[in-house]
């Protein structure tokens, strides 16, 4: 299955309590349909006290369904929605690209 949304790509998040806010893409979980957003949907993990170390506390990003994101243009502050098209470079081999469905340019 093709995913409209990878690592490092500008995302705006569309639903759930960080619903408006913008993050760059840290990881894709292509098994779980997860993303993991730079500072957003944070989450405060603890750690146990042992005879090593003490208990901490510390915040850390937990992931998003890709659902409910969307890729974000940054430059003309819009949803940007993403088809696919198949194209043959130069040397005969055809694969496939991700394209703003708009405006039917490469994303990549």
């Amino acid at each position: 299955m093709k995913f409209k949304i990878k690592k490092n790509d500008t995302v705006k998040v569309i639903t759930g309590k960080e619903k408006g806010k913008t993050g760059k893409v840290r990881s894709v979980n292509y098994k779980n349909n997860m993303v993991i957003v730079e500072g957003l949907n944070m989450v405060t993990k603890h750690v146990k006290r042992t005879s090593e170390s003490a208990g901490t506390r510390f915040k850390k990003e937990a992931p998003l369904h890709i659902s409910n994101v969307a890729l974000w243009n940054a430059e003309t502050s819009e949803i940007i929605k993403v088809g696919f098209q198949r194209v043959a470079d130069e040397k005969g081999k055809v694969r496939s690209v991700r394209v703003n469905k708009k405006t039917q340019q490469p994303i990549d």
